[in-house]
Parts: structure tokens; sequence; C-alpha cells
């Protein structure tokens, strides 16, 4: 190997592995307390695990059943905060659960709460009842939404008359959806970098090889980077426990479960639900969700032990799982695969728990650390577990351990701190209205199409009207215009044609992606980043293969 000069080697006060919520989350932290940060992964932003949550920001009802009070508190005390602080994508979801018994659940919930390693098969209205009152209790800190309210089993058929006529009563409360993680992770990467302007984010990015404290790396155009950090932090997700292998840690921290999910063009369903999720149990006692989202209904999610988080993807018997439960729940509508238009899995980083139900390892977060050595000059950090919701808490947890090792103090607390587009996001509907005319008026937009703007990138909304102008032309079978794409394309870090298609835009998951939708904005973007013919034809080949293997979509090359 050639020898290198100091000059050739970069030198980080952390190096962040892996940039999923978690790593990101980390990333913004540290680089608000001054500290200079350098975030790789060797996909996308958000790309892995942190692109496959059910898109709720939860408080964890469930976890009420494991004794895990302490992660009830700190969830519903997050989802409070993201509801501030990232206002543009997390908004309140009303939620319904039927119930179907009376006092079902009570002993097999003890047992549960107590370390037995199976779920209570069925929850009735006492078990529930409970439930929700701690869920409030927990929920009180920093309020957002309304206390609990129990049904009538007459009242909730009234409300959703295709429920199953078994029930007997139905609990409802709130909890929150977010529309973009994928954009949230970049966000918090993006804010890390301008307040620190000597930290910096690559995505598709691989870890070569680990030599006498020195990490190379290989960037998104083939060169080579080589790296000196004081600290390093694996926030890899399932792939933890093979970067770790990299350092010569030989670990098994991780034991994954894979979550799969569903989304239905389904107008009867919509209508049903109402802006409501129904969180509701399946005939062998799990926890399944359907809600609206973007104008589909999302379902999930399944929980299955799997190790393989490159090919993640929702199988046959998940779907048939899915269609099958949605029947039981409302036999008054149909459902079939017609109804599907894309579908998306991940390998959730849970802690290795061998023999314990898959919905019952603990979604706590914890992070073991390996101090350095003679041959690691620098220690390592694993991020192990945690929640979407969390991450925040989780961030600040092991910033402060960072920090502490640097001989730092925390500058910048991240608690009240909004998150991209949700700096001076309007409060109210007339707060709204003031910015979208203002805005409006300020580049020329429609105050319909600003409105639309808004509510997906919240006030940075504003550069995309300014490039767009008054008059947008529209990808046709979609809701994004050319301008708007490009300027994604040109402002937001994208490597891949499959970052648009993805993480960038949400055309895939509600089901607006045809062979054409995805060759228009594959030449938008060969235009922009400068691509020859065979690049450009080989991004529409690797994505079509993408989202036809990992997200269920069918193309009819005829439609093109």
């Amino acid at each position: 190997m050639d020898h290198m000069t100091d000059r050739h080697i970069q030198d980080y006060d952390v190096l962040i592995i892996g940039a999923g919520i978690n790593g990101a989350g980390l990333f913004r932290d540290l680089s608000e307390q001054g500290v200079r940060c350098l975030i790789v992964d060797k996909g996308d932003y958000g790309s892995g695990t942190s692109a496959a949550p059910s898109r709720l920001i939860h408080g964890g009802l469930k976890y009420l059943e494991t004794g895990e009070f302490r992660l009830v508190a700190e969830s519903t005390y997050e989802r409070n905060l993201l509801l501030k602080n990232a206002a543009h994508l997390v908004t309140p979801l009303p939620t319904l659960i039927p119930i179907y018994s009376w006092t079902k659940g009570i002993w097999p919930a003890i047992r549960t709460f107590f370390g037995s390693k199976t779920a209570p098969r069925s929850r009735g209205v006492l078990l529930v009842k409970i439930g929700l009152q701690l869920y409030d209790f927990y929920s009180s800190g920093n309020r957002q939404m309304p206390r609990h309210k129990m049904l009538s089993g007459r009242r909730a058929l009234s409300s959703i008359p295709a429920l199953s006529r078994e029930i007997v009563a139905a609990g409802t409360y709130h909890d929150a959806a977010i529309s973009a993680p994928e954009r949230l992770v970049r966000e918090l990467v993006q804010d890390g970098i301008i307040a620190q302007n000597e930290s910096r984010g690559m995505n598709w990015t691989k870890v070569e090889h680990y030599e006498k404290g020195l990490i190379y790396l290989t960037g998104s155009d083939g060169a080579q980077i080589i790296v000196r950090p004081k600290f390093l932090v694996n926030a890899a997700g399932p792939w933890i426990d093979a970067v770790n292998a990299v350092f010569g840690l030989q670990t098994a921290l991780i034991g994954g479960t894979k979550g799969s999910h569903i989304l239905l063009d389904h107008p009867e369903l919509m209508q049903q639900l109402d802006g409501r999720m129904i969180y509701f149990e399946s005939n062998d006692g799990r926890i399944l969700l359907v809600f609206p989202y973007l104008g589909r209904a999302l379902v999930g999610s399944t929980d299955i032990p799997d190790t393989d988080p490159d090919a993640a993807a929702c199988s046959n018997n998940e779907t048939e799982y899915f269609l099958r439960s949605l029947t039981d729940l409302l036999p008054g509508l149909a459902f079939n695969r017609d109804q599907i238009v894309s579908s998306y899995a991940g390998i959730r980083p849970l802690p290795n728990s061998d023999g314990v139900a898959p919905g019952l390892i603990s979604r706590d977060h914890s992070a073991p650390q390996f101090p350095a050595e003679t041959d690691r000059p620098f220690p390592v950090v694993a991020l192990v577990g945690g929640k979407w919701t969390t991450f925040r808490a989780f961030a600040a947890d092991v910033a402060d351990t960072v920090l502490a090792q640097l001989g730092l103090d925390r500058q910048t607390p991240t608690d009240a701190l909004p998150i991209g587009g949700g700096r001076d996001m309007p409060r109210t509907s007339s707060e709204a209205a003031d910015w979208i005319a203002t805005t409006a008026l300020r580049t020329g937009a429609n105050p319909d199409r600003m409105m639309d703007l808004l509510s997906r990138y919240g006030t940075t909304a504003h550069h995309i009207a300014e490039h767009e102008g008054p008059a947008p032309a529209f990808i046709e079978n979609t809701t994004f215009s050319e301008a708007e794409i490009d300027w994604i394309v040109r402002n937001e870090q994208v490597v891949h044609l499959e970052d648009i298609m993805l993480r960038r835009t949400q055309i895939v998951i509600t089901g607006q992606a045809t062979r054409a939708v995805v060759r228009k904005i594959g030449a938008i973007a060969a235009i922009a980043l400068g691509w020859e013919i065979d690049r450009a034809d080989a991004e529409f080949e690797r994505t079509i293969i993408v989202l036809t293997q990992r997200h269920g979509i069918t193309f009819h090359k005829d439609r093109e």
C-alpha cells in the first residue's frame, strides 16, 4: 500500500457509520455541540431499516404489557416533541381499538408483565381501559392531544359500519403519523451540516477496511477517503455486527425481526377510516394496524425473525395474512391483491433475545461501548435497538457520553430544536393561510400549490416554489412537478435514481410509479447530474429491478 501523508488523511472528532434515524439524530446532536462529525452510509440516507417503519410516531401502547413504563414515558414525551419540532411531517392520528370481550386477557397479561415470553391472545375491555388510562398518565408531560375515550359497540359500529359485529366496545386515543420518515433522516443530516460547517455527510459510501488507526472509505464517485477519528459510532442497525467485525470486534448484538407493510388503493376503506387508524388484534393475538397514508391505506406490520436486511421484502404469506386479517376486522368490505399498490419491509435492529417471542423483544435502546486498544486508538460505541419515536432521546444519551470522553460540554439541548422544514412552521390554520398567501405572492406560485408544497416540505417549500415559478409542468400520473424533481436532484445529495423514487418523494409508496414516470424522472436527473446515456439507462434498469423485487411494483412495458 502506498504511504499516505497526513495531508491525505481527514481528521474528525467522530465518525458515524450508518445514516439511519439513530445515526442521523446523533450526527445532528453532536454537530450542534460544535463537534466535527462525518456520517457515512453504504446506501442512501435512511435507506435501511429507517425507510421501513409503520410510519407512526407513537408512545408504545403495547409496551405497557411488558412493563416497560420508562420506555412508554420516554416515547410519549418524544412523540409530543416531534409534533412541535417536525410539524411539517408529523401530525396527530386519532386511533380506534376494537374490543371483542369484556374481561379476556387479564391473566395472560399479568404473566407477560412478570416475564412470560408469550403475549396475551386477546385483550378485553377492562384490560384496554387500564392500558389507555396508563397511556394518558404517561402522555401527560407536554401534552399535545386529547385523552382516551371508551365507546359502546353500537357507537363504534355507527362510526365504522364495516367493522365486525362481534365487537362489544372500542377505545379511542391519539398517536401520531409521519408522512416522510426518509426525509426527516436527511433533514437531520442537513441540520447538522448547517450547525457545524466542518461536519460532513456522505451517502453511498463504503467502509472498505481498517488499518493502524485509519479507516479507508470509498465514496459514491469511487474516490478513496482515509479517515482518522477520535471516536467511532456504529449506527449500522441490522448490519452492526458486520461493521464491528471490520474493527476486530466479534459481537452478536443484533437479533433482527422483519416488519412488512402493504399499501392499498381502497376508497371504501378510506371512507370508513375517515382519518383514523384502527389498531387491532389478528386472530393469532398479534397487533396490526391500518390507517390513511397520503391517499392510500397503510397496513402493517409483521414481526418475523430475519437476518438478511439487504433482501427484505413483503412475502406472499405476509400479504395473505394482512388481507385475511383485514377481512376478519372489516367483513363489510372486500379485500384482494389487486388493491395493493406497493409494499415494503425492513429488518428491525433489535437486541439479540433468543427464546423471546418477536413481539415481546424490547424496543428500548442501549449503547454498548468498546474501549480503545493498542491497535485501535479510538473507542467504539454501538447503537443497539431503539425505535423511530425515541431517536432524539437516544442521540442525546449517546452524545453526552461522547462529549464526556472528548472532554467537551453540551452547548445546545435538542428537546425544543426544530427539524428541517419544521423551523418556523405555521401552528394554526390562520398562520398557515398567511404564510401561504405571503409566499405565493413572493414566488408567483398558485396558493393551492403552495399549500401542497408546505405540507410536503414545511417552510423550506419556498425554495421549490421559487424554482418552479407560477406555471409548473407536472409529471404525468404524479403530483410532482418537473422543476420540483430538478430542485431535489440538485440540492438533496441524490446519487441514484432510486434515491428520488423511494426517499426524496413518495411516488413509489403511493402507487404513482409507472415505467414512464421512472423514465421521465431519470431523464430530469440525467440532465441535472450530467449522466451519459449509458449511465441513465443503467439507473433506469436498476431502479425497475429494485421496485419490482423489494416493493411489489408490477410494471407494464406497453404503458411506457
